[in-house]
């Protein structure tokens, strides 16, 4: 077959090239910390889309460095005892998406929060603040500042902050608490489910965030990626901070905080995928120590991986 990454049984045991922060497991346990002193300020109001089945919600809360999150926020009509949930992820620059893609999931009684990243294509707000330039690419946002300023530390952040929300709602059961997304969505989701541990199960797709120094050395720093070689490119041309550059990134980098995990993993990649290498991929689910599986598509890339959907849709239905 065609390939282009590595061959798959060297991606089963692929452990990443990016370097890890010496201080990597304290900085994000500061940063939980952080997070548990910020008011979210939750506010839920009636959302103008319904459905027959479906009560719908606006819901906004405050993270860290003064975001303004929104999410959809969907439960059936009728609970008579406590649902099973999901948080949702969505892909680079997007948002969460239409009301009625979240429906089938209500229909077979889970609550649904889909979360809108801050300043990308949907409602939350994003007050930055950190130094640097802002040109192009969310990762190198606040990369010459404090670590902290980081925008990826901060939406992980966010991620966290919901599924404490949904976790903590009297009609959700804490234990059946689930997180989906692709692309950016599936790093978001595995960056949730390492910040939450009270995630019982996560469907990522091709994530995104992983490996970043595995991405530069395949040249596939573009598209998604672009952000790197624009930074090198425009602020460290000769490469002089090279190391320290990909070691900052390893805060912000999914894989060193997929040890975490203690949920269920079921992840999905196409090894033609030449947005989120496959190695890259694997970087983060092979540092998983959690229950988990892979589902391969061998010809498929960035792209929809045929009934994946369908595969989702069942495993979270177990919980019912």
């Amino acid at each position: 077959m065609p390939m282009l990454d590595m061959p798959l049984d060297r991606l089963q045991t692929y452990k990443g090239l990016n370097p890890k922060p010496a201080d990597f497991d304290k900085f994000w346990d500061d940063s939980l910390a952080e997070l548990s002193t910020v008011d979210p300020d939750v506010k839920i109001t009636k959302a103008e889309f319904q459905a027959p089945y479906a009560d719908c919600y606006d819901l906004w809360f405050t993270g860290t460095r003064g975001g303004r999150v929104y999410a959809k926020f969907m439960k059936p009509k009728e609970i008579k005892a406590p649902a099973p949930a999901i948080v949702e992820f969505h892909g680079l620059s997007g948002n969460s998406g239409e009301w009625h893609g979240k429906l089938p999931y209500v229909a077979a009684g889970f609550c649904v929060a889909s979360m809108d990243c801050r300043g990308q294509g949907g409602k939350s707000l994003d007050p930055g603040g950190a130094w640097g330039n802002t040109l192009n690419g969310h990762i190198i946002r606040g990369l010459d500042d404090e670590p902290e300023k980081m925008y990826y530390r901060n939406v992980f952040l966010d991620c966290a902050r919901l599924a404490q929300i949904v976790l903590d709602m009297a009609d959700i059961d804490g234990n059946r608490v689930c997180a989906r997304g692709g692309s950016q969505g599936g790093g978001l989701t595995i960056a949730c489910a390492a910040l939450e541990p009270r995630i019982r199960r996560a469907a990522p797709v091709f994530p995104y965030l992983s490996d970043y120094l595995r991405v530069w050395e395949m040249d596939q720093d573009q598209g998604a990626y672009q952000c790197l070689r624009d930074y090198f490119r425009r602020f460290d041309p000769m490469h002089k901070r090279h190391d320290e550059v990909f070691t900052k990134l390893g805060y912000i980098d999914i894989q060193h905080l997929a040890p975490r995990i203690r949920g269920d993993i079921k992840m999905a990649t196409g090894l033609m995928d030449n947005i989120c290498p496959p190695s890259t991929q694997f970087a983060a689910y092979n540092k998983m120590t959690c229950k988990k599986d892979v589902v391969i598509f061998p010809d498929f890339g960035h792209e929809g991986l045929p009934d994946f959907g369908d595969i989702n849709f069942e495993w979270f239905c177990e919980l019912l």
